[in-house]
């Protein structure tokens, strides 16, 4: 891939502390598989830690704090410029269980990235400045963690944001349509996704019941998965 490099970024002390760290498992360039930004290149920061234990986690690799390297802030911007890629999506584990990760944020918009965060919607998300497109879970009955989601954060979503439901079967689906009308999700953004857990279900099911339901849905699959091995880390 022909990337054009820009000059590596010089921050100002003064804007983000020069001492601040995050707990990184890894960072890589890709193409994004999931959100309205699929098929998307995109330098992606995965974070190290959660808080909770989906039975469908794909990446049980980056649960545990000690899965990480303390990584400066400054030093991952400028990996971040490095790339040559203008997208950064910031994921995990969860991301926000990380109290640096708003400085982060804003470090990378002021360089002018268009900056995502997935987060699996059990953690604040007060605090995000608004430029950054918030992907966030609301976990189903199939991972085990449904009573997690915090209603509030639906407070600090915008049109831009988008709402994601994993669906392993039809109770998570029945799950998902009822929590979409429930708190008028559809009135907060357009951009709802549908997707089925890999290996859990078959696409072709989730497909037909959004068609016979007619949910405010878009259905999205992991595309990194068909793409590459579904166990192959860094893509």
């Amino acid at each position: 891939m022909n990337l054009r490099k820009r000059p590596r970024l010089i921050l100002n002390d003064n804007m983000i502390e020069s001492e601040t760290t995050l707990l990184v498992n890894e960072t890589f360039l890709s193409i994004q598989g999931e959100s309205t930004y699929a098929g998307l290149p995109c330098f992606f920061i995965r974070l190290a830690g959660c808080n909770l234990n989906c039975a469908y986690c794909d990446t049980a690799y980056a649960r545990s704090s000690d899965d990480g390297q303390e990584l400066s802030i400054k030093t991952l911007c400028n990996t971040a410029v490095d790339s040559g890629c203008r997208l950064v999506l910031i994921t995990g584990g969860e991301p926000l269980l990380q109290s640096g990760v708003p400085e982060l944020c804003r470090c990378l918009l002021a360089e002018g990235f268009r900056v995502l965060i997935e987060t699996n919607g059990s953690v604040s998300l007060k605090g995000l400045p608004e430029q950054v497109v918030k992907i966030m879970d609301i976990k189903g009955l199939s991972s085990g963690e449904a009573n997690k989601f915090l209603p509030v954060n639906l407070e600090y979503l915008n049109e831009r944001d988008e709402i994601k439901f994993i669906i392993a079967d039809r109770n998570d689906f029945d799950y998902a349509v009822k929590m979409i009308d429930t708190h008028k999700l559809d009135k907060i953004t357009g951009n709802i996704l549908f997707s089925p857990a890999f290996g859990s279900i078959e696409p072709k099911t989730l497909a037909s019941w959004i068609i016979e339901d007619l949910p405010p849905v878009r259905m999205q699959l992991q595309l990194h998965k068909y793409i590459w091995s579904p166990e192959l880390r860094g893509v």
